[in-house]
């Protein structure tokens, strides 16, 4: 029997993956629908998909499912029947990349969570079923083309920084939760108007566009299957690209390149560039966008401080770590959100740079 948990370290998954010959199909998929026993669920899917070697991260909660995953292509026709034959995920749509890399988590997640997103509604008058118009690829073009049209990203300021649709009103804020009254704040007065918004995958729009209409506006829109279904109907359909950049996602491919429109820039030199990465320094993993060069420069760091702490052997990290609470107030790392740190300003203004 399946053991309910991955206990392996992560370097050897990921070596693993790198050398794993099978073929795998990287995808996504959500239904906001009830789920009776969330925990007896997620035990059930664990054991089955573990054994059929598929990867990714899951959320189940009492409201549904929100699925990312890497299925390995000799299994998928039985992962796909076995997903129907539970009715509440019957016809589920499925999201495929754009790239087709299917090396995109190198072990599999599933987590019983309160909300399949946090959303920081606790409204019993909010219905989540009464969602916005869905739009295609062509449909949600057409939107844009009018100047009257108010567009929404509904994603986190890192996604919208590297890759974004023009005109769009993009919330500098760190989560979804904090995005809803941003957006709501930003509308105000425009109740008549057509918003459409978009995000990754089409969940997050899924349960904003609904909020909106519960707010009291009237044309609410949203992407149908977000960024990654507007981009594959766009190669498949030859229609025009008006998203620019890179579609960020949430596994080990960091984004998915849409068009070679470069948005961002280097937060540590300012030179042109959208590579995200984590903060080398164990204690602090900030995500930040770092050029070839500062990665070099830096070893991976976001400062000269992460960068000493690196420097250090691996039992000294570890003892400064030791006892610690992750991202609490002792912790090492030099910020604790992701919203735009002056990484420029720091390394700039910090002497200790030289001694690196």
């Amino acid at each position: 029997m399946s053991l309910l948990v991955n206990r392996e370290n992560k370097d050897v998954l990921k070596q693993r993956l790198k050398e794993e010959k099978i073929a795998r199909k990287t995808i996504s998929f959500y239904r906001y629908v009830s789920i009776a026993n969330p925990k007896e669920l997620r035990d059930e899917l664990f054991k089955i998909w573990s054994d059929w070697n598929c990867f990714g991260r899951i959320y189940i909660a009492h409201e549904g499912i929100n699925a990312q995953m890497s299925v390995p292509e000799n299994v998928w026709d039985k992962f796909v029947l076995h997903l129907n034959q539970h009715q509440q995920f019957a016809g589920v749509p499925f999201k495929h990349a754009v790239d087709g890399n299917g090396k995109s988590f190198y072990k599999l997640i599933i987590k019983v969570r309160e909300k399949v997103v946090a959303d920081g509604i606790n409204d019993p008058d909010f219905d989540p079923s009464n969602t916005g118009k869905y739009l295609n690829a062509e449909e949600f073009n057409k939107a844009l083309d009018n100047p009257e049209t108010i567009v929404i990203d509904m994603r986190n300021h890192y996604e919208s920084e590297v890759g974004r649709f023009d005109n769009a009103f993009c919330p500098d804020a760190d989560t979804f939760r904090e995005e809803l009254p941003l957006v709501i704040n930003h509308l105000k007065g425009k109740e008549d108007k057509k918003i459409v918004m978009y995000c990754t995958g089409g969940i997050r729009c899924e349960k904003a566009s609904a909020y909106f209409k519960y707010k009291g506006f009237k044309d609410v829109n949203h992407l149908h299957g977000g960024i990654i279904q507007y981009a594959k109907e766009v190669k498949e359909q030859g229609v025009e690209s008006k998203f620019k950049g890179i579609n960020f996602v949430f596994d080990e491919r960091v984004g998915e390149r849409i068009t070679d429109d470069v948005l961002s820039e280097c937060h540590q030199c300012g030179k042109p560039c959208d590579t995200h990465v984590n903060c080398k320094n164990d204690d602090c993993h900030l995500l930040f966008i770092q050029c070839a060069e500062c990665a070099e420069k830096m070893n991976g760091c976001c400062t000269p401080e992460c960068v000493k702490i690196t420097a250090l052997p691996i039992e000294e990290q570890r003892k400064l770590r030791k006892g610690r609470i992750k991202n609490g107030p002792e912790c090492l790392a030099v910020y604790k959100s992701r919203l735009r740190p002056n990484l420029k300003e720091i390394i700039k203004n910090n002497l200790s740079l030289r001694n690196i």
